[in-house]
């Protein structure tokens, strides 16, 4: 018990929340602005996987690493831009458009992959961002370790959540998208398209969810498996729940998921005995109470999920 409590104190703990937390934040920041303009985008699992190999093929074709998150940023809009032609304008189901883009995004993904890696061969390796040491502030004690030696991507995430909270809060851009989740005929007699306004937040959303994947091959490991998001993009969809469609509250769930999952990690090699599938399961366990805990209290937008023609009351 004592060395469990001990894990609580280490820099490299909570090091190491803050990197497992940003393909979350990006991907629940992405899964959020659809969501507030009244589209769910089910497509995350795979847009993240996209974007995790587009990213990675890019910098081992030897493109820079910023590059190499641009392209996987475009390709996440591509798909993103289907998924919005096909619930915005035609007003198909959104359940089952957002589950056909990520079966199509993972089922290329994979193609692709096994065009530039044989069977059997192991996935070539990339030169991945390094945390940057930032003068003065690195050799802090503790703070230092935490959060001033990060790698780009994730001190990129943390401003992506601040910017996102204050775009849609204090911005006639936030507040258009965020009208057009609630009451799409408000924004049509304002003289705006909510048609539009939907079709591009479902395409940002959607680059934000790729950047989540790219993170994973450019920074957090070095190369690309077809399996290395591992249900992170339903963890996003949650997530927001959680946070009541609030960015603050998204970043605040994506660390707490984050601590859980860093914490088992370690407890992994403390407690003796117990078979590790119970540590694997653990954060999702208690991912899945804190939703329960505050789902209740959360209020989606709503016009989310709602096909929206113009005229129609």
């Amino acid at each position: 018990m004592i060395e469990a409590l001990e894990i609580l104190t280490t820099a490299s703990l909570w090091a190491a929340v803050l990197r497992i937390a940003t393909p979350l934040i990006f991907g629940a920041l992405g899964a959020l602005i659809c969501e507030r303009s009244g589209v769910l985008n089910l497509g995350i699992e795979g847009i993240m996987t996209l974007g995790a190999m587009i990213a990675w093929l890019a910098a081992y074709q030897g493109a820079d690493l910023w590059v190499a998150l641009a392209a996987a940023a475009a390709a996440g809009a591509c798909f993103g831009l289907l998924h919005a032609v096909l619930t915005v304008p035609l007003g198909l189901s959104q359940h089952v458009s957002g589950l056909g883009i990520t079966l199509f995004a993972s089922s290329f993904t994979y193609y692709v992959y096994r065009l530039v890696v044989v069977v059997g061969d192991a996935p070539p390796t990339i030169e991945p961002f390094r945390p940057l040491a930032i003068p003065g502030l690195s050799d802090l004690p503790f703070v230092g370790p935490v959060v001033f030696a990060q790698t780009a991507p994730t001190y990129a995430a943390l401003a992506a959540a601040g910017l996102c909270a204050w775009i849609l809060a204090r911005t006639p851009l936030g507040l258009a998208v965020r009208m057009a989740g609630e009451n799409p005929h408000a924004v049509e007699a304002q003289g705006l398209n909510p048609l539009s306004i939907r079709t591009g937040a479902v395409v940002v959303g959607s680059a934000l969810m790729a950047l989540g994947g790219a993170f994973l091959t450019t920074a957090a490991f070095n190369s690309f498996f077809p399996q290395m998001v591992q249900g992170r993009g339903w963890i996003c969809i949650a997530l927001v729940v959680f946070a009541g469609w609030r960015p603050g509250k998204a970043l605040l769930g994506a660390l707490l998921f984050a601590f859980f999952d860093a914490y088992q990690l370690r407890l992994q090699h403390v407690v003796e005995g117990l078979p590790y599938q119970l540590f694997l399961m653990a954060p999702y366990l208690l991912s899945i109470v804190a939703l329960i805990a505050v789902a209740r209290r959360g209020r989606a937008p709503e016009a989310l999920m709602a096909p929206y023609r113009r005229g129609e009351r």
